[in-house]
């Protein structure tokens, strides 16, 4: 594979289909509501990639050079602790890089804790703009058809609940499956099999993800 692979790849193919598996899946659930709710496709849009680029960050392998700068005491062991984790559950060893079981248990949790705070910040700041846009919107001019704006703090805990629980647990997965397609025989003879794969299986989580999503934050009455 090439060099771009494990990051650039990925990261550009996952924006550019959440672009449209995210607006077909609202158009089809909202109707002729759709349109309507504009805003709030826009909102989900952008917190999407602004969430896709945190992901894919912070899961991409990264060097490991050389011994940390450390800060001492209990705050140190925690940088050292940190420092010793894979960047994914499924991180593969290499030498000198060995993980045990408890670490990889771990930065799933980990992982968890950190997907909630990008998801609650980003949702915080997209919903934030797209209430903003709604507001100025209805002072110009209002409409009987006009939704009612949605309560910030509540969408941007949902999409921190939901990042921590189902998009954490199903790019751990990916990242897992892209591993032992990559390594096998047959995609390291023809490379493009592994970028057919990620195609195929991160176009069939956005679609999983994206209704999973919309689905929550119609019956947590946040959309």
């Amino acid at each position: 594979m090439s060099f771009l692979m494990p990051f650039q790849f990925p990261l550009t193919y996952i924006c550019v289909s959440n672009f449209f598996v995210l607006g077909i899946l609202k158009f089809k659930k909202r109707g002729k509501d759709f349109w309507a709710e504009f805003e709030l496709y826009l909102a989900d849009l952008l917190v999407g990639v602004v969430v896709n680029v945190a992901f894919v960050g912070m899961l991409a392998p990264y060097a490991r050079i050389g011994q940390p700068s450390l800060s001492k005491g209990a705050f140190g062991r925690m940088q050292n602790a940190y420092a010793a984790l894979p960047s994914s559950v499924f991180e593969a060893e290499r030498p000198g890089c060995r993980f045990s079981v408890k670490q990889r248990i771990a930065t799933y949790f980990f992982k968890g804790v950190m997907y909630a705070s990008v998801g609650f910040a980003c949702g915080l700041i997209g919903q934030g703009i797209a209430n903003l846009i709604m507001t100025a919107k209805r002072t110009v001019r209002k409409s009987e058809e006009d939704i009612p704006v949605p309560p910030l703090l509540k969408s941007a805990a949902l999409w921190g609940v939901f990042l921590a629980v189902s998009s954490k647990t199903r790019y751990q997965i990916i990242n897992g499956l892209e591993r032992l397609v990559e390594s096998s025989p047959l995609a390291k003879q023809v490379p493009p099999v592994a970028m057919a794969f990620t195609i195929g299986v991160r176009f069939a989580n956005n679609i999983y993800g994206g209704m999973q999503f919309v689905d929550g934050a119609r019956w947590s009455g946040v959309q």
